[in-house]
């Protein structure tokens, strides 16, 4: 099965996850996926991750994040920049999703990470997705 855009794909995914009220969800194992992983588990949205070796790409294992009382911490996983129309910001047209409740993941220069730690190392880049 050949995927064109395999960061949508790994949104869908967990985003499915949290609608099931799963506890784990695999994704395809990419060097930008991994970096929305770690992304997420630094602002604290999902539990933490896991490579798994299956002999060919490998798979990525993402433990999801729930309440106290259960209820869901991602309720919206936005992509923004697709494949067919790329979405680039500066560190200044950065705006703060819902304000500061959310989090933009950008692809930078330095690496994949929130919009938080853009505006602290004042470097823009290609906006992936926005999750609240």
């Amino acid at each position: 099965m050949s995927f064109n855009d395999p960061i949508a794909d790994m949104l869908t995914r967990i985003r499915n996850a949290v609608r099931n009220r799963a506890k784990h969800v695999e994704c395809l194992n990419s060097k930008v996926c991994r970096g929305i992983a770690q992304t997420l588990v630094d602002e604290g949205f999902i539990v933490g991750y896991q490579l798994i070796d299956n002999g060919r790409e490998g798979r990525i294992n993402v433990t999801l994040k729930y309440g106290p009382r259960g209820e869901a911490l991602l309720h919206s996983l936005q992509r923004e920049s697709k494949p067919g129309c790329r979405v680039y910001r500066k560190v200044d047209d950065l705006d703060r999703v819902q304000q500061g409740l959310g989090i933009s993941i950008l692809s930078t220069s330095s690496g994949v990470m929130s919009d938080r730690r853009c505006r602290e190392l004042k470097v823009g880049g290609e906006l992936l997705c926005t999750v609240i």
